[in-house]
């Protein structure tokens, strides 16, 4: 590596072309990122000044700042995989507070237009920062419309739970933590319980967590399906085990993104796009899970030689093998019958399918 020296003379000139108040001083740039529908925080986005080698990433509490930039004209850059790409033009000759930042996911508008018009507009004032006299200076049209909304979110519980967690390292315990688990990224949030200070943990380095919930005031078990297999194959994300014994009931929560399907000619459809959860429910085998049978007969035959029995308790009991609360209560009713059995939970809790 070499630095090339210029002559004397050209330094006195640039030094001479600088406007003298700026001259030395640096500034900052900050702000904070959030769902622009969910409002949830964004960590681990990249913001960068074009054409510079300034550039951070996105705290877990969304919060950014880019410190000691020359005073100048630039164009800030905000991506997040999953959303799109969001430009501005920033002229730096003070410290320049963003405030809170809205970002919006892919699809927004029910098509992929949105990300299109995204980046058209993205490169019009890239061209404004690089190229002052493109078509008019500061004159551009085109710009995209507000998204639609986005009802629902990707959290397992919106609701902050206190826990504790059991990590795979050095099996370390955390207690006195709240958290709350994005099913989406696979992320948990955890609140400190002093300075309310919000950080993020990846799922893949927590074993389990056991946490309070608190609308039903009982503890909810959860474990990382990474120690199991569905298909020979380990699993990303958590399962609730709702019930435990020689064959454990579990659950897994999904989440989909269901675009709109609003025809605007006809105007029918829904407007807006939706985050759906679905719950998918599991017997354990072993490391080995299972799908729950939805039939009747290949429900019953997963108990063995007490197919006969599982299938009379639910005739007397009149109950309808449809309903998941029925499964609950099967899973329970079976289990119970071996030494040791002691029941997490009375009922079903947090049903969302």
């Amino acid at each position: 590596m070499y630095y090339r020296i210029l002559p004397f003379h050209l330094l006195i000139a640039m030094f001479f072309s600088l406007p003298l108040v700026t001259l030395g001083q640096n500034f900052s740039i900050k702000g904070r990122l959030i769902d622009s529908q969910t409002e949830e925080t964004l960590g681990g986005a990249s913001i960068v000044l074009r054409n510079t080698p300034v550039g951070v990433q996105s705290n877990s509490a969304g919060g950014f700042i880019l410190e000691n930039v020359m005073a100048e004209k630039y164009t800030l850059a905000i991506s997040l995989p999953g959303y799109n790409i969001q430009e501005r033009i920033i002229i730096l000759d003070k410290d320049i507070d963003l405030g809170v930042i809205r970002m919006v996911k892919f699809g927004s508008e029910g098509t992929g237009a949105a990300l299109q018009k995204t980046i058209r507009s993205a490169n019009v004032s890239r061209l404004l920062v690089e190229r002052p006299n493109f078509i008019g200076g500061n004159m551009f049209y085109g710009i995209p419309p507000e998204p639609k909304e986005v009802v629902g979110n990707f959290y397992l519980d919106t609701k902050w739970n206190l826990a504790s967690i059991l990590l795979y390292r050095d099996q370390q315990v955390l207690e006195g933590f709240r958290v709350r688990y994005n099913i989406n990224s696979n992320m948990f949030e955890l609140m400190e319980p002093e300075n309310n200070l919000v950080s993020v943990m990846p799922g893949l380095r927590i074993q389990n967590i056991v946490w309070m919930d608190s609308s039903y005031k009982v503890p909810r078990y959860f474990v990382n399906g990474m120690d199991f297999k569905e298909d020979g194959v380990p699993i990303s994300g958590f399962f609730e085990v709702l019930v435990e014994g020689k064959l454990p009931l579990m659950r897994r929560t999904m989440a989909v993104f269901k675009e709109s399907n609003y025809n605007t000619a006809l105007m029918v459809g829904n407007r807006n796009d939706e985050i759906i959860k679905r719950n998918v429910y599991y017997y354990l085998m072993g490391k080995d899970l299972y799908e729950v049978p939805k039939k009747r007969k290949d429900l019953f035959q997963i108990f063995g030689d007490k197919a006969e029995e599982m299938e009379k308790f639910v005739e007397e009991n009149s109950l309808n093998i449809k309903e998941k609360s029925t499964i609950f209560q099967l899973f329970t009713h079976y289990n119970a019958q071996y030494p040791g059995f002691v029941p997490i939970m009375t009922q079903l809790l947090d049903e969302s399918d």
